[in-house]
């Protein structure tokens, strides 16, 4: 009496498709193609990727959902849309059409920031620009203590970041507040003048003539990258606002373009309001946010 094949005979090993899946994306521009194509593989047969050499094989649905992700990827779709979700430093946020997706190097800017509001018994820490919730939601997560206010102007941005807020509160992280304000308003949290321990902003910063990535370009919401002709357009906004709202001795931090290095300490300084301006790169050594403290000795104007 003749056998049938098992259930797992029919299927195909994932690391021979990951291996034809980095080809495809190698070839159409994707930086770490192979890191990608096994992001993918792990994301579909629901498997954490350092064990996907030991997951099942592709059944003939998860292989074809699998291709159909890697073609969408190889059009330049970002990957955290395809997966629905992006890290950032401890946490897994949900990010999709509408929302910049956050970068690794904004971790930086984050984990300065929960430095300076670890100095305060009970900070009140305000994330501008607050996109998907990245900053805002890592403070409030390894800061228990904080009260966190994040502001977001795009109505599109805005859903992803009270989903995110929403899930965050569900698990038992302390709920971050959102104000739903365009940053540049000059009326922004009139409510919190002169109170604000720590502020954080990642602008758009990017040169209006710039040529971005074609994730960036494509799919990144464009208010949420280019800021005019030099990319300081909403930077200068929130320069003088953040210094009413920051309290004496208060900390301001802002993420800006590799080639403001010297454009965005000078504004600081030039605000009169500022002190201990200093510049930061990141991990690749790119010049990447620029911190300073509110004058005590800074008249409000």
């Amino acid at each position: 009496m003749s056998q049938q094949p098992s259930e797992g005979a029919n299927r195909e090993r994932p690391t021979l498709a990951v291996v034809r899946a980095a080809r495809l994306l190698a070839d159409a521009g994707v930086e770490g193609a192979r890191g990608e194509a096994e992001v993918l593989a792990a994301y579909v047969l629901g498997v954490p990727r350092g064990r996907l050499a030991l997951a099942d094989g592709f059944t003939a649905a998860q292989r074809h959902r699998f291709d159909a992700l890697v073609t969408r990827r190889a059009a330049r779709e970002p990957l955290q849309y395809l997966t629905g979700s992006a890290p950032f430093r401890y946490l897994e946020l949900a990010v999709g059409p509408g929302v910049f997706v956050p970068r690794p190097e904004t971790e930086l800017l984050a984990g300065w920031g929960v430095e300076q509001a670890r100095r305060e018994a009970a900070p009140l820490v305000v994330d501008l620009c607050s996109g998907s919730g990245a900053i805002a939601l890592a403070v409030a997560q390894e800061v228990p203590a904080a009260r966190v206010v994040a502001v977001e102007g795009s109505p599109a941005a805005l859903s992803w970041l009270r989903r995110n807020v929403a899930s965050r509160a569900a698990g038992g992280d302390r709920a971050v507040e959102v104000v739903a304000a365009d940053v540049t308003a000059p009326d922004l949290l009139a409510e919190l003048l002169g109170r604000v321990d720590v502020l954080l902003c990642n602008p758009p910063y990017v040169p209006a003539d710039v040529v971005v990535p074609p994730e960036v370009g494509r799919h990144d919401p464009p208010g949420a990258v280019f800021a005019g002709v030099d990319g300081l357009a909403v930077v200068r906004s929130v320069v003088p606002r953040a210094a009413v709202l920051l309290r004496a001795g208060g900390r301001f931090g802002i993420e800006h373009d590799d080639t403001h290095d010297e454009a965005v300490p000078r504004l600081l300084a030039a605000d009169g309001r500022y002190g201990s301006i200093a510049d930061h790169a990141d991990l690749a050594g790119r010049p990447r946010f620029a911190t300073a403290t509110r004058r005590r000795d800074a008249p409000d104007r």
